[in-house]
Order: structure tokens, then sequence, then C-alpha cells
């Protein structure tokens, strides 16, 4: 019998991409979702015969208790994610980013590897000129940011663990986000022609889904080194501010406005630059840029017109 991977909402805009890469890579996979956003991201894998589905909330532990027990390797990808559906729902959203993953870590056994995806915006407002690396202090503003920098200092204290502090990600899923900022940004300038922008000059990190994807396969080849270990995951040439992400999508769609707004305040504020050293010291590559996830996403918006691709 193959390594049995356990990915509880693997429906979602990084699951979609990750479950059918995991199933080309041998390993038997069960997802659990509620497919609140009435997705069929993984329409195309259900003929696969390694690959179990499970429609169930994630905080049922009469149902998640057995699933856990079947599995070698657990990833936590089920979450409200972003700090405006956390603000809208506060009790759900700790219930489910938090208290859940906690309740799996009590029911599981150490022999069982948990890879948890964790935000950087963490970070807060860090210093500027200064990277953040994984020994820097976090500051998480956010009510996501901070359910999430609690899950990670549970995992890390229970062992058997590795935390990858995620970039904004970006590009295309067949469970798709048009409300991140490369994927709005993009979609705006592609609809609109047009982008306001507020704190402005404030920036953080970008990685690619299918990096995200790559970087999950990669800490399950390399657990050996990299478990019990917290690693930021982003691109290394690519801490950009909101306007220097505006002007790499404006070299893509020239007919680009970029508007600068007097007001307005992100309701996840954060603002730094990010070390990504210590996961590439593992060997692991980020293979697509910013320029090519802004590439892709003008032929997806080509086919996608719908403000339905969002967690709000």
């Amino acid at each position: 019998m193959g390594t049995k991977i356990l990915v509880t909402g693997g429906g979602g805009y990084i699951g979609a991409v990750l479950v059918p890469n995991l199933l080309e890579h041998g390993y038997e996979v069960t997802v659990v979702d509620n497919f609140m956003y009435l997705e069929n991201s993984l329409a195309a894998v259900c003929s696969h015969p390694s690959f179990n589905v499970v429609r169930a909330d994630v905080r049922m532990m009469d149902i998640m208790g057995p699933l856990l027990k079947r599995a070698d390797i657990v990833i936590p990808l089920a979450a409200l994610v972003g700090a405006p559906i956390c603000d809208r729902d506060p009790f759900t959203a700790t219930s489910v980013n938090r208290d859940a993953v906690v309740e799996l870590l009590k029911l599981a056994s150490k022999s069982q590897l948990f890879l948890m995806p964790i935000t950087n915006s963490g970070y807060g407002l860090g210093e500027a000129d200064k990277e953040c690396t994984e020994d820097s202090p976090l500051r998480p503003i956010s009510r996501y940011a901070r359910d999430k920098v609690e899950v990670e200092r549970i995992l890390m204290e229970r062992g058997n663990a590795i935390s990858f502090r995620l970039a904004t990600v970006f590009g295309m899923s067949p469970r798709m986000r048009i409300d991140l900022l490369v994927n709005d940004f993009t979609y705006r300038a592609v609809t609109d022609r047009c982008v306001v922008l507020f704190e402005s000059q404030m920036k953080r990190n970008y990685i690619h889904v299918r990096d995200v994807a790559r970087v999950f396969l990669h800490g399950i080849s390399e657990c050996a080194r990299m478990r019990d270990q917290v690693y930021n995951v982003g691109l290394t040439d690519a801490n950009l501010s909101k306007m220097e992400l505006c002007k790499r999508i404006q070299e893509h769609v020239p007919a680009l406005t970029i508007l600068e707004a007097p007001t307005g305040s992100d309701p996840d504020k954060r603002d730094y630059i990010v070390s990504n050293a210590k996961i590439e010291a593992t060997g692991f590559r980020p293979t697509k840029s910013i320029d090519d996830g802004i590439r892709e996403l003008i032929k997806g918006y080509t086919m996608i017109r719908n403000t339905r691709y969002c967690n709000f």
C-alpha cells in the first residue's frame, strides 16, 4: 500500500492544484471539504483509483477521527482565508482555522507527519529595509494571521511537522480566487483598465500556487531534514509594493491606469520584506515568476468574468 495523505480543504484554491500533483506522484489521497463555494474543482481526478473524497465539516471529529487514523501524512488546508471573511464571521473563522487543527493534533499519533500552511502576514509591520527571517518576531494584526500564528506554535511544540509560511499566493487554479492581490489587480487591469491603490508603498512577498503545491511535495520528500522547522515560502525577487506590482502588470496591460487614493486601509495590514533563503537552502526553488503569473491570469480572465471566484 502507498503512503496515505489526508488533505482537508482539498477542493480549495491550493488543494485543487496540490491534490492532482499528489496523485501523480503515487500517493493515496483522501480529501475532506464542505465545498462551501459550490466548487467542482476536483472533478478531473474523480476517476483516479487512489482518490477519495468526503463531504464534511472539518470540525466534526466523529468523522475526522477515523479518517485521521488511516493517514500517514496530514495537510490541513481547510480554512476561512483572509481578513475580510474572518472579520465577518469571527467565531467560525477561529473554530476552523485554529481549533479544528488543534483537535486533529490532539487525536493524531506522533508518527503522523503534518505539513501546515501558515501565512507570512504574521510578520505584520516589519522593520524598514530589514528582511523577515523565520527567527524574526511575529506581530500578527488580523484575526486570520493571529489564529495561524497560534496554530504554528502548537504545531512546533507537538513535533513531526513542517510549517510553511506562505507568501501571498497568485496564479490560476481550478478553484479560482480573484480576491488575492496579484489575481485581483490583474483582473481589474483586464476588465476595468484601472486600479485604485491605498497604502501603495506597503510591501509583501508573493508565490505562485503551483510552487505552493511543489513545496508540499518537497517537504514530503525531504521530511527527514526539514521536519520540526518553519520555512518562509516565496519569490526572492518579488518583495514588491502594491505600486511596484501594478507597474509590473502595466507592462503586460499598457492601457492600465493606476490611481492612488488618499484614504483607505488594508484589514490585514502588512508591510515587510521576506527572506526565503532557508527554504532555498534545502534545494527548493520556485519555477513561476510574477510575470509568468500575470501572463497566465490575463489568459484566464478571458474566460472568467464573475465575482463568485472570491472568498468574500
